[in-house]
């Protein structure tokens, strides 16, 4: 089945050919895109629209130039190169459409004969026996037709301006045979010529399309339906690591094997499953994102995977019983190191961090990161009950939407309500106008996990951000809290479309986290 045509599209019963403009180049072009109807007839259409693309990528293709020159940067010469061959089938095709355009126009058209000298020069160049000023006289205007398209960069007098010459020649030749069996009524010639004949039709050419361009519009339209909070500091050193690689910043040049050879230079230093789940997942996502919204025609990156071995598990997810007193124990009474010097010791935050944070994970079941940006205000009183008000105005939250947790009875008799009381804004982190709350939080959730760890409180086999949650889905499924309760609290999405119904209210949610046994920290 034929692929889908780019840059062709209809509407209200016409055929169009339609180009974006990179946004560099706009104020240059003065518009967004490039447009021209090509009527209402989808054969003629189609033929149109290869001389038609042609026109757009020599407009865009000049004001690549004339932003180069503005720069100061090299340049970009042939920016959609062909082949001597292809560029002479592409000339003996577009001299056959003009005669039939002729032929469609004029009533004595046929009875015009062809010049013989005009053949006899043909014949000279196509041997080898004209000079390049001879040549150039005798197809400039096909030669400059091919430099302005930026399908070649071949300079006057080189070989390989000769060889391309010569190649017109012999592509001029060729369209003359089929216009002179045309006159005799015979419209059924084939390119008989080697150069012309085994070489194949040229499609219209695709223009650069920026890599990390194309990243910034995929990011952009993560972030217009609430989602890929997280993608622009994840995903973007992926990005830019494949480009260190291909050399390049051009999608439209990345090919199946571009991939493979990335992924497997990257398996020297990462293991199968960061270059699965991360670096393969961050591009096919941009690519599938693109091949979707028909800014690739092919998505190199569809059967591109990386197999990951397959776990052993010693021991479960979540922390147990012992371990979570010996953490929680070591984190309330952890208190900094005064070195004298202000900025090595320990900041009052990342202090705050280590006492409540485990704490509060413990109890709630929420990521760490959800609980570092947390904000003084989304502690409140509510119905006799202490609440936590887990909130994407705060940073992120995966699930995009809000959730009210209520606080053990623990948790207020340790004092957390007298920690939050008093204080306004971020309680883990400083709150620096203008900066990214989220990475904010991140970055002390990062902290905390390395205290942990230094202090060899993390058991092998578990991974210190996801310990506690593990563990509250434990607990909540031995005291038989239902499924969906958890969930709700948690923060995990409904399984199936009857979760969507109803609400989970604050006294469900309360009376659940209230069965929670006291944990012995005495």
């Amino acid at each position: 089945m034929a692929g889908k045509l780019r840059y062709f599209q209809t509407r209200n019963g016409s055929y169009y050919a339609r180009m974006s403009v990179p946004n560099l180049l706009r104020p240059i072009v003065g518009k967004d895109e490039l447009t021209k109807a090509l009527g209402p007839d989808r054969r003629a259409a189609e033929r149109a629209l290869a001389g038609v693309v042609a026109g757009f990528q020599t407009q865009i293709m000049e004001a690549g130039r004339q932003h180069a020159e503005r720069q100061g940067a090299p340049v970009p010469l042939a920016p959609f190169p062909l082949t001597n061959s292809q560029i002479a089938r592409k000339h003996y095709e577009m001299r056959l459409e003009q005669d039939a355009e002729a032929r469609n126009h004029g009533t004595a058209y046929s009875s015009v004969g062809i010049d013989d000298s005009y053949v006899a020069q043909l014949r000279m160049g196509i041997a080898g026996n004209l000079t390049d000023r001879e040549l150039a006289e005798l197809v400039v205007h096909q030669m400059n037709f091919f430099l302005r398209a930026g399908n070649t960069d071949a300079q006057f007098g080189s070989p390989a301006w000769r060889a391309l010459a010569m190649s017109l020649c012999q592509a001029e030749y060729e369209a003359l045979e089929r216009v002179a069996e045309r006159d005799d009524g015979n419209f059924s010639g084939i390119p008989s010529n080697p150069l012309i004949a085994s070489s194949e039709p040229v499609s219209p050419q695709v223009a650069p399309l920026s890599i990390i361009k194309l990243f910034d519009d995929f990011v952009a339209s993560r972030r217009v339906i609430g989602k890929g909070r997280e993608i622009e500091h994840r995903w973007r050193p992926v990005i830019n690591d494949l480009r260190k690689f291909l050399k390049h910043d051009d999608v439209n040049k990345i090919t199946k094997k571009n991939l493979l050879d990335w992924r497997n230079a990257k398996l020297h230093t990462l293991s199968p499953k960061t270059v699965s789940d991360v670096y393969l997942a961050a591009v096919r996502a941009m690519l599938n994102w693109a091949h979707a919204n028909d800014l690739i025609k092919e998505n190199p990156s569809e059967k591109v995977t990386q197999e990951v071995p397959k776990k052993v598990r010693n021991r479960e997810k979540g922390f147990t019983e012992e371990e979570a007193i010996i953490i929680l124990k070591a984190a309330i009474s952890h208190r900094p190191k005064d070195t004298g010097n202000p900025r090595t010791t320990e900041s009052p935050h990342t202090t705050a961090t280590i006492n409540w944070v485990p704490l509060i994970c413990a109890f709630t079941g929420a990521r760490p990161s959800e609980i570092t940006q947390a904000r003084a205000e989304d502690f409140r009183r509510e119905e006799g009950y202490y609440v936590l008000r887990i909130s994407p105005e705060a940073g992120t939250v995966k699930t995009g939407m809000y959730r009210d947790v209520p606080l053990h009875n623990q948790l207020v008799e340790l004092g957390l309500m007298r920690f939050v009381a008093g204080k306004s804004g971020p309680l883990f982190h400083a709150n620096h106008p203008g900066k990214d709350a989220s990475r904010a939080a991140k970055v002390m959730s990062g902290k905390l996990a390395g205290w942990l760890q230094a202090q060899q409180l993390i058991p092998k086999g578990v991974q210190p951000n996801y310990g506690w949650r593990h563990r509250f889905k434990t607990l909540t499924n031995e005291l038989e809290i239902t499924v969906r309760v958890a969930d709700a609290i948690q923060g995990h999405p409904g399984k199936t479309a009857a979760d969507n119904y109803g609400d989970i209210n604050l006294k469900t949610r309360w009376n659940a986290i209230q069965k929670l046994p006291w944990i012995r920290l005495d």
